[in-house]
């Protein structure tokens, strides 16, 4: 029987129609990672579901993968949208709630 991976933190961030979770969590070996998931609300015909997409990051990969979302972030902001004012993007949606179900 497969047991439930424990989830150790969690961070919500809005953005616009999505939201990410980052969820900190444990492997049955005591050792952690990181899941990162979209979650896109979509019209269904009797209301509503959530349409989601996971990736599952190891401690192994932390630094390469911050290191080249930073520099991605680094040239969009830099160099292709440098006029870009990036700020107007930076308010926090965390009093709202949003359910899984």
């Amino acid at each position: 029987m497969e047991r439930e991976q424990e989830e150790l933190f969690s961070k919500r961030v809005r953005a616009g129609k999505r939201t990410y979770f980052f969820d900190v969590r444990t492997t049955k070996a005591n050792d952690y990672y990181l899941t990162i998931t979209e979650s896109k609300r979509k019209p269904k015909d009797d209301g509503f579901t959530f349409e989601k997409h996971k990736i599952f990051l190891y401690k192994e990969d932390f630094n390469k993968f911050v290191n080249a979302l930073g520099e991605t972030v680094d040239h969009i902001k830099t160099d292709l949208m440098p006029e870009f004012d990036f700020t107007q993007f930076d308010r926090d949606e965390d009093d709202e709630e949003m359910s899984w179900d």
